[in-house]
């Protein structure tokens, strides 16, 4: 059995780069730190996943990516995989795709950029206490 998966998606490398060490450095081997530059990507890295029998546990997701916006690609998640904890991490998501994703795809937590990394760290370990 592979370890638990926490999935990185936004369309800024250098944010996946920072998001991965922050989260290794923090919970260190107990989980797979996948990142993907687009919702579609990440969306693709989901089935393999599910193929592999991986569980996703997180996904943190920036809202302003080409093709499928954040709360769009949160919310698809939601209806297949609705135990995953969804956490947005935006600097210009409107106020209507948070509420939006809140109603409908159970939305955990949205921290904005630039994040500190002590409450990205604390708001996932949040998500992971309701699992």
């Amino acid at each position: 059995m592979s370890k638990p998966v926490i999935l990185c998606v936004d369309d800024e490398v250098v944010v996946l780069n920072s998001l991965k060490i922050q989260l290794k450095n923090e919970f260190g081997d107990t989980y797979l730190y996948e990142v993907a530059e687009s919702a579609d990507e990440a969306l693709e890295i989901i089935e393999e996943l599910e193929d592999e029998q991986s569980d996703i546990l997180v996904i943190v997701s920036d809202w302003l990516m080409p093709g499928l916006k954040g709360d769009e690609f949160l919310i698809r998640v939601h209806q297949k995989y609705p135990d995953v904890v969804k956490v947005m991490l935006t600097g210009q998501a409107d106020a209507a795709a948070i509420e939006r994703v809140k109603a409908q795809a159970n939305l955990h937590s949205c921290l904005h950029k630039p994040w500190n990394g002590q409450e990205l760290v604390e708001t996932i370990k949040s998500g992971l206490e309701k699992l």
